[in-house]
């Protein structure tokens, strides 16, 4: 590996934990600002985002095959329709 080449793997490193800790700002700052029925999106969201910078730049997605892509976006998908069910039954009830 080259000198240029472990630059810009520590550069993508620094970026990403840079990102993730202004991410977990904004959830300590969520948690303190009422906002009603709108924390929980925008919390979501936020998980959301970290868990993209996670996959992306850790689990080196952009690199990976199609298949593995495929498999890491139907398991998002699998994710979102549960939490879809969980909140149409929570919804649902008296």
């Amino acid at each position: 590996m080259s000198g240029g080449e472990a630059r810009a793997i520590l550069r993508r490193g620094l970026l990403t934990w840079a990102g993730l800790l202004l991410l977990l700002l904004a959830t300590l700052a969520l948690a303190y600002v009422p906002m009603g029925w709108l924390n929980l999106p925008v919390g979501l969201a936020i998980a959301a985002a970290k868990a993209l910078l996670v996959a992306l730049v850790f689990m080196d997605l952009r690199r990976r095959d199609l298949l593995l892509r495929l498999a890491a976006g139907a398991s998002l998908l699998w994710i979102g329709f549960l939490f879809l069910l969980t909140f149409a039954d929570l919804l649902s009830r008296p």
